[in-house]
């Protein structure tokens, strides 16, 4: 007879339970760090249009607000160090976390957080992944638009910059990611209930 997944969970020893949570979060720190290497340089603004955003809404979503803050800070960390795993866009290391797109990279553990916070409360249908996303990039937009005014003194030209282009692509990004895990979820249920 097959056990469910949660029936093998209940049997893990604490460390391979710490061991199956820290391979988890550098995988999303790597997950992150593979989409952020996706990109489209864009005319007349220093920030990329990336699919890193994306990775950042999914990885809140699925791991939660706790876990989902730490894989971001760990993967604020790697860059920090000089790994690769920002966008090739701008100078490398922590004079990442310094430049144009610095506001967006430090809103990430925060955003991650945010958004499982609000998805982790209550039944987790897509609609909630939707407003928990939404939520998500509003406050990734308000750190990135927030830091390039101080780049640039002038809210007009921090919203011109980091703003107007990425629109459209964004709402495409919140609905992908909202409906991802909402399949994810379902397809797990029902394997659960198969077994």
């Amino acid at each position: 007879m097959s056990q469910s997944l949660t029936q093998v969970a209940e049997r893990r020893s604490p460390a391979t339970e710490l061991a199956t949570q820290a391979a988890l979060i550098v995988g999303a720190t790597l997950f992150v760090a593979l989409c952020a290497h996706i990109y489209v340089p864009l005319p007349g603004t220093p920030v990329p249009l990336t699919v890193q955003n994306l990775a950042v809404l999914l990885v809140g979503l699925s791991f939660g607000s706790r876990r989902g803050f730490l894989a971001m800070a760990l993967y604020l960390a790697e860059g920090a160090s000089g790994l690769p795993v920002f966008s090739p866009t701008g100078q490398p290391g922590i004079a990442h976390l310094i430049g144009p797109t610095a506001g967006y990279l430090i809103a990430y553990p925060f955003v991650a957080a945010l958004v499982g916070f609000i998805f982790e409360r209550g039944k987790q249908t897509f609609a909630r992944a939707l407003v928990a996303s939404l939520a998500g990039e509003i406050l990734l937009f308000g750190g990135g638009i927030s830091w390039l005014y101080v780049f640039t003194h002038s809210l007009s030209r921090a919203i011109s910059l980091g703003l107007y282009w990425f629109i459209f692509g964004e709402i495409m990004k919140i609905m992908l990611a909202a409906g991802a895990v909402r399949s994810w979820r379902s397809l797990f249920r029902h394997n659960e209930q198969a077994n």
